[in-house]
């Protein structure tokens, strides 16, 4: 679970950090918040939410699936089993 959000503030941040860099590389101090119009934050919002939902489908799309089913834990000749996807 930790990691599925690190990896949406990761893609959520990502245009601000790149816009970032591109107001550093034009020699504009990006600290200042007169840098970051409003408009500039909209779409860096719009951005960092469309990469979020990129990510998540194409987690969703590939991931591993299992074709068997869950087994759930049990005791065989007195020893118990853990659960397992079969």
């Amino acid at each position: 679970m930790a990691r599925s959000l690190f990896e949406a503030i990761v893609l959520f941040g990502a245009p601000f950090v790149f816009y970032g860099i591109i107001l550093f590389l034009r020699q504009r101090y990006p600290w200042l918040a007169a840098s970051w119009s409003r408009g500039s934050l909209a779409l860096l919002t719009l951005a960092g939410l469309g990469l979020v939902v990129l990510g998540l489908l194409g987690v969703g799309v590939f991931a591993d699936r299992h074709q068997g089913g869950y087994a759930p834990a049990h005791i065989e000749n007195g020893r118990l089993v853990p659960g397992r996807l079969q």
